[in-house]
């Protein structure tokens, strides 16, 4: 029989962790009997009762395979370490809010049995705040435009991924990585699958302006060396304009000397455009410098506090 791991990681997640728990193992019970599963979740030090239920769970249940953090090592660097960890012949990454429906695994393994390395869940409406909606499409075109690599829109992570797939990963040994522009980096066949994202029922997300923020830099950096070169045109071109409004300033001052006076006003002005255009431009190449310290100074993905029936 072939075996397949979920894997959930989870923070403060106490109100969805049985639910989810409960509903993947039905899915697997009713409409995947054929097939071994484990459900696997990694816990970024929850301060809330998530780890007890946990621990109650694996306790009744050997399938479930939990391991804890020392720390909170944030939302990127937790679930792709317990993503490498995964022994299954596929890997399903789910979160823990149930935003990503259990129901649509049995649509995930047979489209991984036709034979290909990568099935994606990728959104095709949300539930989410209208708002919120064109914010994520808009940056997903952005991202696609700037990218390298054709990078999937509308994907969050939710998907399958074969074993040679997560073997892949294990030898990148990235410290910090974009999932979603990763696995289009590893170029192999994938098929989309759509879905309705449902809204959060219990809980509060723990996404907020800084995490959404570093996830979009991140994936800009990784991916794009545009915002680079586009400092650099932008520097050519500002100094082009700088030159051409000088020369119109000569020639008007020559032509009416007595009566046109240049004063501070302009002078001012353009003093803080580009004064504001050089920090805009510093902050990317900070963003990449960043990135770079990342990756050179090779800290683990996370520290292991405890692994329950591992």
């Amino acid at each position: 029989m072939k075996t397949i791991t979920v894997v959930t990681a989870c923070y403060n997640e106490e109100e969805n962790i049985a639910e989810v728990y409960r509903q993947v193992k039905q899915v697997f019970a009713e409409k995947l009997p054929q097939y071994q599963y484990e459900h696997l979740f990694i816990d970024n030090a929850s301060k809330d009762k998530t780890v007890d239920i946990l621990r109650e769970i694996a306790a009744q249940d050997k399938q479930v395979k939990v391991i804890v953090n020392t720390r909170n090592f944030g939302h990127i660097r937790s679930p792709f370490h317990a993503l490498i960890q995964a022994k299954g012949d596929a890997v399903i990454s789910l979160v823990a809010d149930l935003q990503d429906p259990p129901s649509l695994i049995p649509e995930l393994v047979a489209q991984w049995e036709k034979g290909t390395k990568m099935v994606l869940a990728v959104k095709a409406q949300s539930s989410e705040t209208p708002l919120m909606w064109i914010v994520r499409k808009a940056f997903y075109e952005f991202i696609s435009r700037l990218s390298d690599i054709e990078l999937t829109k509308n994907h969050t992570g939710f998907g399958l991924y074969d074993q040679v797939v997560i073997q892949k990963l294990r030898e990148i040994g990235d410290p910090y990585p974009y999932f979603r522009g990763l696995i289009s980096d590893l170029g192999y066949d994938s098929v989309k699958v759509s879905y309705h994202q449902p809204v959060r029922k219990r809980g509060i997300t723990k996404n907020n302006f800084y995490t959404l923020y570093d996830m979009a830099m991140l994936g800009i950096t990784n991916h794009s060396k545009v915002p680079l070169r586009l400092a650099t045109m932008t520097g050519f071109a500002m100094a082009f304009l700088s030159f051409l409004v000088a020369l119109g300033y000569l020639v008007y001052k020559l032509i009416y000397w007595d009566r046109f006076t240049v004063g501070t006003a302009p002078v001012a002005i353009g003093l803080f455009f580009f004064a504001s255009v050089q920090l805009f431009f510093i902050g990317i190449i900070g963003e990449y410098i960043g990135s770079i310290q990342t990756q050179v100074m090779k800290r683990p993905l996370v520290v292991e506090k405890e692994r329950i029936n591992c």
